[in-house]
């Protein structure tokens, strides 16, 4: 962006007193919440006091709603958090209390007007049971403030102002990151700048793997063994540095930082749910890249009602031979071992009868995916998330070793399964905000190439104006994400926090790479700009690792359970 083509400098309009006023509106955004929590209770709880299961489907609007209310409010108090501790630092400056402003404006009306749940569904208090007495306690004075002057016309312009130098830097805002965080972002970004994004699009264009010299790199670069303990080949460093490399990896091409959650889901399976011996054989070669796994769960007609899972292990010997199909399999035809979950007692109703396989197979090709006696499939074409493919597959007699029941115990896999949940969410919400960052990125870099009417068109704020946001609900997302990772990394309970996080990056993916593709215009449309691809990229987000729908629901239950203690 030229000289002449900056926006101009403007007054700052920045609120006084900004944090003492966003904590006093996040209190009474807090008790709102809580009273939408009991709102919500009421219309789901049965006869003896207890959530019903009926009423709970019968008041899914309600429900999924009260999900987004509490995300909102999750979201909020993270923001300000992370802004406290760079006032601590010193290192809140003015684009930092301008995000943290324009987001509390956004999201404080929002909570009073309604929420958007998709781009059809708006959730508005009266669906939580709040009243107009409710909503008054709701207005102090600090949300009148902040929804009158947080996120404004100025304030977006503003923000603009700031970043429009930002593509060169990366600088978005300070992210409150520790000085080895930012380390290891750094090293990751520069990967992704060099040896990912000039590639990437041809990679989706021709519907080719990712190629096999940069998975060798992503391994020399420890990718693979992040989060791997040490004594076991990995670099132990927990799942915020997780985040941080799946963002960067991601913001170059989803299917480079999706590689990495392959190994993610393997290697805390086994970590987890396995026998020593089996941690110490496969762990080192997951860690070193040696072994790509895959995640082998879902089966056509169950997507996420698991414990309708058909596909049968019977052992026999030293062996266990496997029936059935299994579908939406990413990456299956280039991995050497499956995590293979199946039904190894059929007497067993639901989830009772599941259990884990460390299931070893020959790596594929397009050629010949599955050279594996007993097995068979085939890919399924797909918009985007491209570049490690999706697979549908068969097995007849397929046989797995029955030293590789994970944990030599049957029966334990769906419980095996539900452990990685966290993490899993943690990791998808992190691919999220590349994937926003990325389509953000593309968008301004459009805005400021593109002229109109004699100037760039991010002079014009409709224009620039999405991008300010993007930039807004991209940290707000972040901030949400980086607190689930170390809840996780604490070891306490993020169920809650890691869904609420995948909730809403995905949601913010898809919004920031809607907006970028408008700001292209009918260029964004066309397959050779690379927003094309964004857009469908970030499509998937809302649907795997547990659809919004599904997603909303497990938060809702959680929430409610809580209240009920």
């Amino acid at each position: 962006m030229s000289a002449a083509a900056k926006l101009p400098v403007s007054e700052s309009p920045v609120l006084a007193d900004l944090l003492p006023t966003c904590a006093s509106a996040l209190v009474a955004a807090e008790a709102l919440l809580g009273q939408a929590t009991a709102g919500v209770a009421q219309m789901v709880r049965g006869a003896d006091g207890r959530i019903d299961a009926g009423l709970l489907e019968a008041e899914q609007f309600a429900a999924h709603g009260l999900s987004w209310f509490a995300t909102y409010v999750a979201t909020l108090k993270e923001t300000l958090h992370w802004a406290e501790r760079l006032q601590a630092e010193g290192a809140l400056g003015e684009l930092e209390s301008l995000i943290l402003q324009a987001g509390f404006g956004e999201y404080l009306s929002q909570l009073q007007g309604g929420i958007p749940m998709s781009q059809v569904e708006i959730c508005r208090p009266r669906d939580l049971g709040l009243d107009e007495a409710a909503l008054a306690a709701y207005r102090v004075p600090a949300v009148l403030a902040l929804i009158a002057q947080g996120n404004t016309s100025a304030v977006r312009s503003r923000i603009a102002t700031l970043i429009q130098d930002s593509l060169s830097s990366g600088d978005f805002g300070a992210l409150g990151l520790d000085e080895t965080m930012a380390m290891v972002r750094e090293q990751f970004r520069r990967f992704a700048e060099d040896k990912v994004i000039p590639f990437a699009h041809e990679w989706h264009r021709k519907d080719e793997f990712i190629p096999m010299s940069v998975v060798r790199e992503m391994a020399e670069l420890g990718v693979f063994g992040l989060t791997i303990p040490e004594n076991y080949g990995g670099h132990g460093l927990g799942k915020t540095a997780m985040c941080v490399v799946s963002e960067e990896l991601s913001r170059g091409y989803i299917g480079v930082g999706s590689l990495g959650t392959r190994t993610e889901i393997a290697a805390e399976l086994i970590q987890r749910g396995g026998t020593e011996e089996q941690r110490a054989y496969w762990l080192p070669k997951l860690a070193s890249g040696e072994i790509l796994p895959t995640a082998v769960f879902t089966e056509p007609n169950t997507g996420s009602d698991l414990g309708s899972l058909r596909t049968r292990a019977v052992k026999d010997g030293d062996v266990y031979k496997v029936q059935g199909n299994k579908t939406w399999i990413t990456h299956a035809a280039r991995t050497d071992l499956m995590t293979l979950l199946v039904r190894t007692d059929a007497s067993e109703p639901g989830y009772k009868g599941l259990s884990m396989l460390l299931a070893e197979k020959p790596r594929g090709d397009d050629a010949n995916p599955f050279p594996a006696p007993g097995m068979s499939g085939g890919e399924i074409k797909v918009l985007g998330y491209r570049g490690m493919k999706e697979y549908e597959i068969g097995f007849d007699g397929f046989q797995v070793k029955a030293a590789n029941l994970l944990g030599g115990r049957e029966g334990q896999g769906f419980k095996q399964l539900m452990e990685t949940f966290e993490s899993a969410r943690i990791q998808t919400a992190a691919r999220a905000l590349g994937v926003a960052q990325c389509a953000l990125e593309l968008g301004m870099k459009y805005a400021q190439d593109r002229v109109q009417f004699g100037k760039p068109i991010y002079s014009f704020p409709r224009v620039h104006g999405k991008i300010a946001w993007m930039v807004v609900e991209t940290m707000l997302a972040r901030q949400l994400s980086y607190f689930a990772a170390r809840e996780k990394d604490a070891d306490r309970r993020c169920d809650l926090e890691a869904g609420m996080a995948k909730l809403l990056a995905a949601r913010v993916a898809w919004s920031n790479a809607d907006n970028a593709l408008q700001v292209h215009g009918g260029n964004g449309y066309a397959e050779e700009y690379p927003i094309s691809r964004v857009l469908c990229d970030a499509r998937i987000l809302n649907i795997f690792e547990g659809a919004a729908e599904i997603q909303a629901q497990v938060i809702a239950r959680r929430l409610l359970e809580q209240r009920n203690g």
